[in-house]
């Protein structure tokens, strides 16, 4: 890894289009992220300073998604700069909740949004980092799991594989010792494709899991799309059931596509 002999690695923080949540995550984790500082260098991190240092970076976190023609150059930048590129949440796994662009004509969007539009320099879709540069690890999650997070960089930092589950939100269920929504209340759940990550959180309380962690490792969309239809649901809400965080992710974009 670049950077041996020196007492620290540096880490760097990049956002694109996005909300700072998964930023806000790593903050969040407080104590844990002072005893890592320990074995880093924050080189560049603008949510939480404005120190910023040059590059090549050991280790890069990248937030958001690709939106504009300047990101798109400026990923290949970060991408050259750093050893290791690690995405972030939603948007920069799978184009984001931003995404639905891509179902639209962006220029008629904008002149009803905007007062002047003709100022805008955006693409016409929003597509995850992958799509533009190689990537060595992608985290999961809107917003992602601090510990989750935290796990991924020790794990690159100490030269391992990251240990993150891909399995689907339904085993949290059952570790958590929630009754299933959709057996017993009849609520359409996506938990069965979705990655874990969440703790289960939704069902927890009753309600269908939204997909925010996008799908699990070998998500059988079809089998659970017919058990949706079975229980009642109409084609219009299992294409918005899919077409949400992760809607550009591939297996929830493949079968929203069915049910446009």
């Amino acid at each position: 890894m670049k950077g041996e002999g020196k007492s620290k690695q540096k880490l760097a923080v990049w956002k694109f289009a996005s909300c700072d949540g998964c930023q806000l995550s790593l903050l969040d984790c407080e104590d844990e992220i002072l005893a890592v500082s320990e074995a880093i260098e924050i080189a560049n991190f603008p949510e939480a300073t404005r120190r910023v240092l040059p590059g090549p970076y050991d280790l890069s976190l990248v937030e958001g998604s690709i939106t504009s023609q300047h990101d798109a150059e400026r990923i290949r930048q970060v991408r050259a700069e750093s050893e290791y590129l690690i995405t972030i949440g939603a948007c920069a796994t799978a184009g984001g909740i931003q995404a639905l662009r891509n179902y639209r004509d962006v220029r008629e969007m904008a002149s009803v949004v905007y007062a002047s539009p003709q100022y805008l320099d955006t693409l016409e879709t929003s597509t995850a980092i992958s799509d533009h540069v190689p990537v060595d690890f992608e985290l999961r999650g809107c917003p992602v799991n601090k510990q989750q997070l935290l796990e991924v960089i020790l794990a690159f930092l100490h030269r391992r594989k990251p240990n993150i589950a891909t399995h689907s939100v339904c085993v949290e269920c059952k570790l958590r010792g929630n009754v299933c929504v959709m057996t017993a209340h009849g609520t359409p759940c996506l938990g069965p494709v979705t990655q874990a990550g969440c703790g289960a959180i939704c069902p927890a309380y009753d309600r269908g899991c939204y997909g925010c962690f996008g799908p699990m490792e070998t998500p059988n969309t079809a089998a659970l799309t017919a058990q949706w239809k079975a229980m009642g649901v109409s084609d219009p809400d299992i294409l918005r059931a899919y077409r949400s965080f992760n809607g550009y992710a591939e297996a929830f974009k493949t079968e929203a596509e069915k049910h446009e």
